[in-house]
């Protein structure tokens, strides 16, 4: 109702002002031609006149007899007190008395009086001149003429005009009507939409056709709908896996509590084990909640201000600390870096990011393997590749491994200490400043995973 009547209330506006200005103009241009061609008829018959020293009835009418017919509907000559000495008019006429018309009244004063006037399908014009003999007024000349031809071709314009105003009208008003519906219906598609999808319902999609702005509105709300569906069922099965894997520890904490308290005459070598094991448990609860809270706080895209970082000496850092754990597992841990590898992060970044592949490499490639880090600068990229000559991943699992809480084997990564989270924090950190994450596996067995971040020139680099 308001598009319709917005659309009707502007072409009520133009059609207004169609059907005024043009009978005002035509109305002026009226006046101007009356104004023009009876003035010129006056001064005729003031001419004729303008021999005569005094006004009479006889002379007046032998004088006014020569003139040529105008076409005047009356005219009237008066002397200089006001008495009619002519009168064109057969009926009542007014000769012989007086007549004090203001356009005569003006004309005996000494000026050029003219008026015109449109009203009831006619118009009237008006005018009067002064008749002079040597300087002095003698009489006025005053011609009246009623004119309806044009008052009729007015009256006709401005019948056509009011006609095309009614079928423009309708029309405007159908296509008012049809356009505000079509315009509405969409918009209300769309409300409907939003009503829908604010309850929860993420699946539903409006269907907006065309190729207008509203349309367009519609396929940018349907893709983001699709985005909120991805990140709602992204959440979901984040909260799901979360408190999974953190339901795991806190039952084998409960498990191991129970039974050291349910347990009569516990002997301490038991009681030491079964302590171990929850402090055990509590130390990977600990890693699962930092974790979270990492990704978190990357998720909410608050990041610390980054800066120049040298990546060796983090890498070097990462590797003494992970040379012991290698050891242990009997794993030959080498590497070969160049200099000068700036990245424009932060320094615990990197260290996150080199740590678990590193890790990774080390926990899951398995006994007498070797795992090989490779650090380089190509051109516009700073690479890191960790590869190792294990088992590799199954190529159905290679697409998810960056994916939350994933794991190819879930029973092995549990006893490793894994949470799951490691490869999603390394992938969202390296993205988030602009550089990317891959995996591949190794013709001869082994994956290998790649990191590039964007190189920084730096001076002496």
């Amino acid at each position: 109702m308001k598009f319709c009547v917005s659309y009707l209330a502007v072409i009520a506006g133009v059609l207004l002002l169609l059907n005024t200005y043009p009978l005002r103009v035509s109305q002026d241009l009226v006046f101007r031609s009356k104004a023009t061609t009876l003035q010129n008829s006056v001064s005729v018959m003031v001419y004729s006149l303008s021999g005569l020293d005094v006004l009479n009835e006889e002379n007046v009418a032998a004088a006014m007899a020569v003139v040529e017919e105008t076409g005047m509907s009356r005219i009237l000559v008066t002397d200089s007190g006001g008495k009619v000495l002519y009168d064109t008019r057969e009926t009542d006429s007014a000769q012989g008395r007086y007549t004090f018309y203001s356009e005569i009244v003006q004309a005996l004063l000494g000026n050029d009086a003219f008026s015109c006037t449109y009203q009831n399908g006619a118009f009237r014009s008006r005018a009067a001149s002064p008749v002079l003999y040597q300087n002095q007024i003698i009489g006025a000349v005053y011609a009246y003429e009623l004119d309806l031809e044009q008052a009729a071709l007015l009256e006709g314009l401005q019948s056509n005009l009011l006609r095309l105003s009614m079928m423009i009208t309708l029309i405007v008003l159908l296509l008012s009507v049809l356009l505000s519906a079509a315009l509405t219906k969409k918009i209300s598609q769309l409300l409907t939409a939003i009503r829908e999808v604010r309850e929860g319902a993420y699946s539903h999609r409006t269907q907006i056709v065309g190729h207008d702005e509203m349309a367009q509105i519609g396929h940018e709300f349907n893709r983001l709908v699709d985005r909120l569906q991805t990140t709602e069922e992204v959440r979901r099965r984040f909260v799901s896996d979360a408190s999974h894997e953190l339901k795991t520890p806190l039952a084998a904490i409960r498990l191991l509590s129970d039974s050291i308290l349910q347990t009569d005459n516990i002997d301490p070598q038991t009681t030491r084990e079964f302590v171990t094991d929850i402090g055990q448990e509590a130390e990977r609860l600990s890693r699962i909640t930092e974790d979270l809270l990492r990704l978190t706080k990357l998720d909410s895209g608050v990041l610390e201000a980054a800066a120049p970082v040298e990546v060796l000496p983090v890498l070097e850092q990462v590797l003494r600390m992970m040379s012991l754990i290698a050891q242990e597992k009997e794993v030959d841990l080498t590497y070969g870096a160049q200099e000068g590898c700036w990245v424009l992060a932060t320094r615990d970044e990197v260290h996150q990011v080199i740590y678990n592949l590193v890790d990774n490499a080390v926990k899951y490639c398995g006994a007498k393997k070797t795992v090989q880090v490779q650090l380089r600068a190509e051109r516009e990229w700073v690479t890191l590749q960790v590869c190792d000559n294990g088992p590799g991943i199954p190529e159905e699992d290679l697409p998810r491994v960056f994916e939350r809480f994933y794991r190819v084997d879930k029973a092995r990564s549990r006893a490793a200490g894994g949470t799951g989270l490691g490869l999603a924090i390394v992938s969202d950190t390296v993205r988030r400043r602009g550089g990317e994450v891959k995996v591949a596996n190794r013709l001869g067995g082994g994956c290998c995973f790649s990191v590039r971040w964007p190189r920084l020139e730096r001076s002496g680099s």
